[in-house]
């Protein structure tokens, strides 16, 4: 599907929320970018801000408006997107 065969759905701007390096990378915490899917979002910030913040978002979570949404989530004027790094953690050791 290409941007002129879209069904007359063609992008919106949403509010995305960035976290950790993606927030490093970008220099804020908050960018505007368009899009008809929370992947498609992610794609323009990564043609945006470059090749390691596209290799971070793709490995990391969407959020659409607080629900946990994959690349094929449709977005809408006006939503919010939050990209969220992997995150990675905790201790092998056991509790005691």
């Amino acid at each position: 599907m290409t941007c002129d065969d879209d069904g007359g759905r063609g992008a919106v701007t949403v509010r995305v929320r960035l976290f950790a390096a993606l927030r490093e990378i970008a220099g804020t915490g908050v960018v505007e970018a368009e899009g008809r899917t929370a992947g498609e979002v992610a794609d323009a910030l990564g043609r945006r801000f470059g090749e390691r913040f596209a290799r971070i978002a793709a490995s990391g979570s969407l959020v659409v408006n607080g629900e946990r949404a994959g690349r094929e989530t449709p977005v809408a004027d006006g939503d919010e997107l939050a990209l969220l790094p992997p995150v990675s953690g905790g201790s092998l050791r056991p509790r005691a």
